[in-house]
């Protein structure tokens, strides 16, 4: 219930306005979707919109970490201002505390967590039964270098180099702006995708399609600049047929690329090579369930890089383990490490 938005727990009030028969489940500690409207005031006021009937039962076993760690835990997010009390408690019992670590500078962090790896590895516990986990993708760019550099193998989890790549970044803008027609960014960059169009011709475009309730249909009888006539329709028939295509995501992508593969090549050199990324992307996407699970998923784990070099493992080779910690749910490790534990980072400095 903390990933929820205001406009959702109004239609919720709307239906149960008593709160009888109602029962929602969430941790104020774990709001992590405000930027996407998500509000973390939905679940601290609910025990006041529904009073005097609502109860809140508290869920403190954990039956994953040790006690050590829930210490430590608990001990952060009782520094926040405003929140449910929660004292998580173990069974599990550990005589090792969770160290912090103060480097001197990224490339001593660096040094120490491969330091840390390979003791470990030497003491019994393999690569894979150890990770190394940080807040965005970028976090362990230092790190993946010097592993690379001592031929230590790895995989990651939670990020994918070529969706930093601008023909990348070309296709999902038009699935958000697809997904979320008043998206003005992502809305910007595919106009601008159209030959002879620039900002001032995207930002008529914008206020058009607002004044037509962000109905695609009407960018057909935009003014488009006579070199676009012929990309301009072309748009906005795509944009429709996303909005209203229930076809798989891969499909829906398939669409994209048919529609901006002209584009890229007048765009871009190497149009062949960046096509495959494109192609690649397809076969990312027929793992998630819906365009905007996809859309959220990769807004969430800033994507940049990955220890792709190696190739998918096989079941029997040793790797250390590199992880969003987004992506690092429902994981189990013997040895954690968590890069750039400082503010700023951990939390984002956007936080």
């Amino acid at each position: 219930y903390q990933d929820t938005n205001a406009l959702q727990a109004a239609v919720l009030q709307a239906l149960k306005p008593d709160g009888h028969g109602l029962t929602v489940v969430g941790d104020d500690a774990q709001a992590i979707y405000s930027f996407r409207a998500a509000s973390v005031r939905n679940i601290l006021d609910f025990p006041t919109q529904f009073e005097p009937t609502a109860r809140v039962v508290t869920l403190e076993q954990n039956y994953r970490s040790s006690q050590p760690i829930l210490r430590a835990c608990n001990a952060v997010i009782g520094l926040s201002k405003e929140r449910f009390a929660k004292n998580l408690v173990s069974e599990r019992r550990s005589p090792q505390k969770p160290v912090l670590l103060t480097a001197e500078d990224e490339a001593g962090q660096v040094e120490y967590v491969i330091d840390r790896v390979l003791e470990h590895r030497e003491a019994g516990v393999a690569l894979k039964r150890q990770a190394v986990l940080m807040r965005a993708a970028h976090h362990s760019a230092p790190l993946e270098i010097e592993l690379g550099r001592r031929n230590i193998p790895f995989v990651k989890y939670g990020g994918l180099r070529f969706v930093e790549a601008a023909h990348v970044k070309d296709v999902l803008a038009i699935l958000r702006w697809a997904e979320n027609p008043r998206d003005s960014l992502a809305a910007f960059r595919v106009l601008q995708l159209l030959p002879g169009v620039g900002p001032a011709t995207a930002r008529a475009a914008c206020d058009h399609l607002a004044r037509h309730q962000f109905d695609f249909s009407s960018l057909l009888c935009f003014p488009a600049p006579p070199v676009a006539a012929d990309t301009w329709p072309s748009l906005g028939r795509l944009l429709l047929q996303l909005c209203q295509c229930p076809s798989a995501l891969p499909v829906q992508i398939g669409l994209v690329h048919i529609w901006y593969r002209p584009q890229l090549e007048r765009l871009y050199d190497a149009a062949q090579v960046r096509a495959g990324d494109l192609d690649q992307l397809e076969q990312i996407a027929g793992a998630y369930p819906s365009r905007e699970r996809f859309l959220t998923e990769l807004a969430l784990d800033s994507p940049a890089a990955t220890g792709d070099e190696a190739g998918v493992p096989h079941r029997d080779d040793d790797y250390l383990i590199l992880s969003t910690i987004h992506s690092a749910k429902g994981q189990e490790w013997e040895v954690v490490y968590v890069l750039n534990l400082a503010d700023g980072c951990i939390p984002s400095d956007m936080a």
